[in-house]
């Protein structure tokens, strides 16, 4: 199922704003906002080596988190975070407050499996994904680490839907009125020449 969690170490920020966030990171640190379950939001800072070492590891945005902050624990799933566009450098982490049953929206990544065994890719079609991810509700505790779509017998021309992708007890797709498209195994597309036709003189 999901990554293992893991603890976060955490302390509770006085100051907010530009000017402190940029002295947090200056100093080793990111700046981060727990907010949710009818609580005020609470602003901390994380070491930027943990919480980088744990993005980097995988199932950052799917795998419930416990932060300790002046010796309270808290239950939190990351909902979001952003990046230095130049440096690739986290510049903040907002986290949801959770408890084992609350209901929470991801994105699931899908994997595709047995493609040996499509008769549409044995003769040359194309794994066509339309969706990468799936958006899901589920309990905080029981994130799906992936979704596995099984491509066996899917010939040339069949399209596979959330229907055939079986989802653990408690977890249901947030799009609900239709049956939506996952992938397609498509034709192989013609061969296209790469030279262009002498223009006329």
């Amino acid at each position: 199922m999901s990554h293992a969690s893991y603890e976060l170490k955490a302390e509770a920020r006085e100051r907010v704003g530009k000017g402190s966030s940029r002295e947090l990171r200056r100093n080793g640190f990111i700046p981060a906002v727990i907010y949710g379950d009818k609580q005020s939001p609470l602003a901390i800072a994380l070491s930027t080596n943990e919480v980088t070492k744990r993005i980097h590891a995988g199932g950052f945005m799917t795998t419930v988190a416990t932060i300790e902050v002046n010796g309270e624990k808290i239950q939190v799933l990351p909902k979001d975070y952003q990046l230095d566009p130049v440096r690739d450098f986290t510049m903040h982490v907002d986290f949801l407050r959770v408890s084992g049953n609350t209901e929470v929206s991801v994105e699931v990544p899908v994997h595709f499996v047995n493609e040996e065994k499509s008769p549409g890719i044995k003769v040359g079609g194309v794994l066509n994904i339309v969706r990468h991810a799936v958006e899901l509700l589920c309990p905080a505790n029981d994130i799906p680490e992936f979704l596995t779509v099984d491509l066996t017998g899917a010939k040339i021309g069949d399209s596979l839907h959330i229907s055939a992708v079986k989802l653990p007890a408690g977890v249901r797709p947030v799009i609900s009125d239709r049956d939506f498209t996952i992938a397609t195994i498509v034709a192989p597309a013609a061969g296209v020449t790469e030279e262009e036709p002498a223009s006329a003189e």
